[in-house]
């Protein structure tokens, strides 16, 4: 018999515990980017022998997730028993395997690749298709209630994302390049890999869906980067410039991060998820700003008000807003609602 594991029971409801660990989250993920790139900059102002850089992006993403395993047995090696492994079903082992490839593996390889091709500012400003498509694909595939304020919210912080990176130049309009391209797909392979993580944790402990995860994951990885670009890309795995630097990434982004976006997913609602990750474009421009020196360009002011109005909206009670958001969730509540109805058909 599959034992009970703990859940947050207390004053304090577990959606909004699990709303302030999506707030950790998204705020880390922000300065994410910034980091990995920093820590690329001073890997080749440090070179190896040879002159390779060995604080790469794949290097950084492969030894972060093995440096996080640690302390993730250490915290989860009871969830590891025979009865819980012997509960879980092919398709939990399925969903498992999915999340693996596409959260450790797929979505942060094409992040990475879009970050080598393109400044953070554009990487961080394209992801904003997220949050309305997050609800959208929560509310198609799992049937959560789509909360009109918080669709709402993401649109216009959607809006305010066009209209940064389409200003980001003095006067100039921005390119949409290879490098957006891939943090475009990258966007959807997350809110795919979300999705499936959090019907996943509805019934997998979250001991095993983390650990399976990582460690799947960085196999996946490894595996993806040396048959496309050939095993030598991770020569320099442990020399010691990266295994110095390696720390300042994987404990803050790959630890604390993953742990607490886990628990977000495991127990905040999906439209206070969508609105915490509202304001991650604002802040991940801030962190550019601060630790990169980019120059947002004419429209972060204008797009930063748009992007905190959305917030405002997401937590107003407006009657007229809420209005707003029922009107454009109307189109989506229809969708679902043909669904089931070919649902109900095809079972019959």
């Amino acid at each position: 018999m599959r034992r009970k594991f703990a859940t947050f029971e207390g004053p304090v409801p577990a959606a909004t515990i699990g709303l302030g660990f999506a707030w950790v989250g998204v705020m880390i993920y922000a300065a994410s980017n910034s980091i990995a790139t920093l820590l690329v900059d001073i890997g080749a102002a440090n070179p190896v022998e040879g002159g390779r850089n060995a604080i790469t992006f794949a290097n950084l993403l492969f030894l972060g997730s093995l440096v996080s395993l640690v302390p993730m047995i250490a915290l989860f090696c009871g969830d590891w028993t025979r009865s819980n492994l012997a509960a879980l079903t092919r398709k939990d082992w399925g969903f498992l395997t999915l999340s693996a490839f596409l959260s450790s593996a797929l979505t942060p390889g094409l992040f990475f690749f879009a970050l080598a091709h393109s400044n953070v500012t554009n990487v961080v400003l394209v992801s904003r298709i997220e949050p309305p498509l997050f609800l959208l694909a929560a509310g198609l595939f799992l049937r959560e209630r789509i909360d009109p304020r918080a669709f709402a919210a993401g649109l216009i912080a959607l809006v305010g994302a066009v209209l940064m990176i389409s200003l980001s130049g003095e006067g100039e309009t921005a390119v949409f390049d290879i490098g957006e391209i891939a943090a475009a797909f990258a966007t959807l392979s997350y809110i795919a890999s979300a999705i499936v993580a959090r019907r996943a944790l509805k019934r997998i402990p979250m001991g095993i869906f983390s650990i399976y995860r990582t460690a799947l994951g960085a196999a996946m990885y490894f595996s993806l980067i040396s048959v496309l670009e050939g095993p030598e890309q991770f020569q320099d795995l442990f020399s010691p410039v990266l295994l110095s630097w390696i720390w300042v990434y994987a404990i803050p982004v790959v630890v604390i991060g993953q742990l607490a976006w886990f628990f977000a997913l495991k127990y905040a609602r999906a439209g206070d998820m969508s609105l915490a990750t509202a304001i991650s474009p604002l802040a991940g421009i801030v962190f550019a700003m601060i630790l990169l020196g980019e120059n947002p360009g004419a429209g972060f002011l204008p797009g930063a008000a748009l992007i905190v109005m959305a917030v405002c909206v997401g937590h107003m009670r407006s009657a007229t807003w809420q209005r707003v958001g029922d009107g454009l969730v109307g189109c989506v509540q229809a969708m679902q609602d043909k669904s089931a109805i070919a649902t109900a058909r095809a079972a019959s």
